[in-house]
């Protein structure tokens, strides 16, 4: 089978192959640094991350970008009533996101672009400058540039609107808006005493981006005027990347984007999360409920990103068992694998055709299961070869090389260090009372020591 996605602009699973043989250009949406990211936006990241680790697990190169919202209406919001510059109220929450990302094992893109950067401000002047000229924009007496969504005809394709049957209003000068409220969007946004020190010159005077076109001017200026993959939640849709179609389409006259791809929301106990239910998250608040960066990626990860994933604590739990499940398999696996991998009369196949069928990560994690299941089997009864093993665990690398699950490499605490060696000299002294006394004070600092063919190995309990 070859790798196909659901196509959110055409509503079908399609066989997915980039314009350039052998790489993949990928756009996704990255966050708004007005606040910390919550676990519902980790759930997009988290399945983008997956999907550039399976294209890359296919062999395929990805170059990928994931911008920085840095001004917005949110963003100035926060900057006045915080009555610092904007630059020095969005820093933390650029910093917070970079160590959220590496906690969940997210992999960095090779740019994250900010919508203040001078290059990116300056495309966008341009890009409006030209939808001015090609009758596609126009200034409208507040001195604000706004998008004449009737100059392009397929404005709603990808939200599968009728715009004949929705309430049309004259002008939308908010990055964010419903449905029902369409019209046309702004591009560039006169200066109002709101906006305090946020402001750029312009051939239109002084004013901001509007959000729609910030994502437009990075995208093409990194990847070029076509894009393979475009990424994104589907809150997104509309407004925003409707808008993003139609600006960036009228300026280059090409088609902008190969294939749309949309995370579902996520819930919270079957709930819209929301700081007034009580249920919102952050990464953070889960850290300090006890909870690790693996099992929050293992939760967000577990069901598939066309179908919603109601977030549990039982869910963390579940998590954690099944995790800690995997662990084991490994660790047994590690104990007897040779040096020289064997055949093995095993499906090691199914977890990448499973992905490859839309990221059906049910089947994918149900395939690796199974493989546990048949090998713990056949380790109890002891009819798998170190050969074999190696077979398997080189599959094991495989595999986490896509869900990065494997467990964090602890450092052995020196006094751990101390207890282990006085234990090994009361085993070769065959003292077992005394290596016993000294297994239970490991424990008691929270290390399970294990006795192997190659000597004694600790881990975290």
């Amino acid at each position: 089978m070859p790798i196909q996605y659901f196509n959110s602009l055409t509503r079908q699973v399609e066989p997915f192959a980039p314009r350039e043989e052998g790489r993949v250009s990928l756009y996704t949406c990255g966050p708004t640094v007005y606040n910390y990211a919550h676990i519902g936006n980790f759930r997009a990241y988290s399945c983008e991350d997956l999907l550039q680790r399976h294209l890359e697990f296919r062999g395929l190169a990805v170059t990928r970008v994931m911008n920085l919202t840095d001004v917005d209406d949110k963003t100035i919001r926060g900057c006045r009533a915080a009555g610092v510059p904007l630059a020095e109220f969005t820093q933390p929450f650029k910093e917070a996101f970079f160590a959220d990302l590496k906690t969940l094992r997210i992999k960095p893109a090779q740019h994250f672009p900010e919508a203040t950067a001078a290059k990116h401000i300056a495309r966008m002047i341009a890009m409006i400058a030209t939808l001015i000229e090609r009758g596609h924009a126009y200034r409208a007496d507040d001195g604000s540039v706004y998008f004449r969504i009737a100059s392009f005809p397929a404005y709603g394709r990808l939200a599968h609107l009728n715009l004949d049957e929705l309430r049309p209003g004259a002008r939308v000068a908010s990055d964010e808006y419903e449905k029902e409220n369409i019209g046309d969007f702004a591009l560039w946004k006169a200066w109002d005493e709101a906006d305090g020190d946020v402001t750029w010159d312009s051939p239109w005077g002084r004013g901001r981006p509007g959000w729609h076109i910030e994502c437009s001017a990075m995208a093409t200026g990194i990847l070029g005027p076509r894009i393979d993959i475009h990424c994104g939640g589907e809150d997104n849709i509309f407004p925003h990347h409707e808008a993003e179609i139609a600006q960036t389409e009228c300026v280059t006259g090409q088609p902008f984007v190969r294939l749309w791809m949309h995370c579902k929301h996520l819930l919270v106990d079957n709930q819209k999360m929301s700081k007034s239910a009580g249920n919102f998250y952050t990464l953070r608040d889960l850290l300090d409920k006890g909870r690790t960066g693996r099992e929050v990626r293992y939760t967000l990860l577990s069901v598939k990103y066309r179908e919603p994933l109601n977030f549990t604590m039982e869910g963390l739990d579940a998590a954690r068992s099944a995790l800690a499940r995997l662990d084991e398999w490994s660790r047994r696996l590690d104990e007897i694998a040779g040096l020289t991998a064997e055949p093995l009369d095993l499906d090691l196949a199914a977890f990448g055709a499973a992905l490859d069928d839309d990221l059906n990560i049910s089947a994918a994690l149900g395939a690796v299961f199974e493989v546990i299941r048949e090998t713990n089997r056949r380790l109890d009864a002891g009819t798998l070869t170190p050969g074999q093993a190696r077979t398997l665990a080189n599959w094991r690398d495989q595999v986490n090389s896509v869900l990065a699950l494997e467990p964090e490499a602890a450092a052995i605490p020196p006094e751990v260090e101390a207890l282990l060696a006085e234990r090994a000299a009361a085993r070769t002294a065959k003292n077992f009372a005394e290596s016993g006394r000294l297994r239970n004070a490991i424990a008691a600092l929270g290390w399970t020591v294990k006795d192997t063919k190659d000597g004694q190995k600790a881990s975290k309990s």
